[in-house]
C-alpha cells in the first residue's frame, strides 16, 4: 500500500524559511508527478508547486521566485523550500503523487495527511 508522509511545518516569522519533505513509501515502481498543495481556512485547496519525474516544474505565481521544488526519484522523496515567507503562507500543506505504479495497485494519485505552517510573528 502507497503512503506518503510529511514533515517540517511549523511556526516561523516573516521572512523566515522552511524546508518540507514528502516521502512516498510501498512497492513503488515509478511516480509521474509531485508536488504540493495548500488549504488556508475557507479556501480551496490550491497548488503550490509540482514537478515531474524529469524535473519539470510548475509553480502559483504567488511563490514564484520564493519556493523551491525538488525531488529525489531513487527515494520517491520530494521536497518544498520556502523562502521568505509570508502570513498569507499560513496553511495546510499536502503533499501529491500523481499517477503511482506499486506493485499490486492500480495507477492511481495519492494524498499525504498534511502539515500546518504559520507564519506569524
Amino acid at each position: 500500500q502507497v503512503q506518503l508522509v510529511e514533515s517540517g511545518g511549523g511556526l516561523v516569522q516573516p521572512g523566515g524559511s522552511l524546508r518540507l519533505s514528502c516521502a512516498a513509501s510501498g512497492s513503488i515502481f515509478s511516480i509521474y508527478a509531485m508536488g504540493w498543495y495548500r488549504q488556508a481556512p475557507g479556501k480551496q485547496r490550491e497548488l503550490v508547486a509540482a514537478i515531474t519525474a524529469g524535473g519539470s516544474t510548475n509553480y502559483a505565481d504567488s511563490v514564484k521566485g520564493r519556493f523551491t521544488i525538488s525531488r529525489d526519484n531513487a527515494k520517491n522523496t520530494v521536497y518544498l523550500q520556502m523562502n521568505s515567507l509570508k502570513p498569507e503562507d499560513t496553511a495546510v500543506y499536502y503533499c501529491s503523487a500523481e499517477k503511482v505504479a506499486a506493485m499490486g495497485e492500480d495507477l492511481s494519485d495519492y494524498w499525504g495527511q498534511g502539515t500546518q505552517v504559520t507564519v506569524s510573528s
